[in-house]
């Protein structure tokens, strides 16, 4: 029997469908018997995940490669906690607003850890939580929000193609038309897989 190698990028990324209690949003959230999910489910709501050597980002070769590959021609980094973020409780409630952007979010954990929700196609919130040295890109159109954790710290970079727009669009905004994309991309597609394989 060929034991199955771990995903290294699952020690410093972890998802899981979370509950409905409205307690402390940095809590972790597990449903009473919990329930992961894979970085390979988020790939299929467009979620992409790396995970890189965050301790020499200045130097890393992979993170030049993805850097170059998707065009992230900018680049800066955000830290969020009471002492470095001005406003931090009303900043901290805007994050956690479900909302869009017009574009991909791209986030890399220098240091710290977050937790980033997605809507999946059924609706349900993925808490997708992000430590040291793990990147992941939200696809344009997808609802989500940003909280950090009981450690109150991350320090992210952030990256973008061309000059940065950070626009939240909180929901609803579904007549969007990056919002009309990810639907046809990534929450319809499996309907109209079933229906070409019916028709075949």
């Amino acid at each position: 029997m060929v034991a199955t190698q771990k995903d290294p990028r699952e020690e410093v990324i972890q998802a899981w469908y979370m509950d409905d209690s409205d307690e402390d949003q940095r809590l972790p959230h597990h449903k009473e018997s919990k329930e992961f999910v894979s970085l390979d489910q988020l790939a299929e709501l467009g979620v992409l995940s790396w995970r890189l050597d965050a301790d020499n980002y200045e130097t890393d070769e992979e993170l030049k490669k993805i850097r170059e590959e998707h065009g992230y021609s900018y680049m800066d980094f955000c830290e969020v906690c009471p002492v470095k973020l001005p406003n931090y409780e009303q900043k901290l409630k805007n994050f956690f607003e479900e909302h869009l952007h017009t574009d991909e979010e791209i986030r890399y954990s220098v240091d710290g850890s977050g937790y980033f929700d997605v809507r999946d196609r059924n609706e349900c919130w993925i808490r997708v939580w992000v430590k040291k040295g793990g990147m992941i890109v939200l696809p344009a159109g997808i609802y989500h929000r940003f909280t950090l954790d009981t450690n109150n710290y991350i320090k992210a970079m952030r990256l973008f193609i061309g000059d940065p727009v950070w626009t939240p669009y909180n929901r609803p905004h579904d007549h969007l038309p990056a919002r009309e994309e990810y639907l046809k991309a990534f929450v319809h597609k499996e309907t109209g897989d079933h229906a070409v394989n019916a028709a075949a």
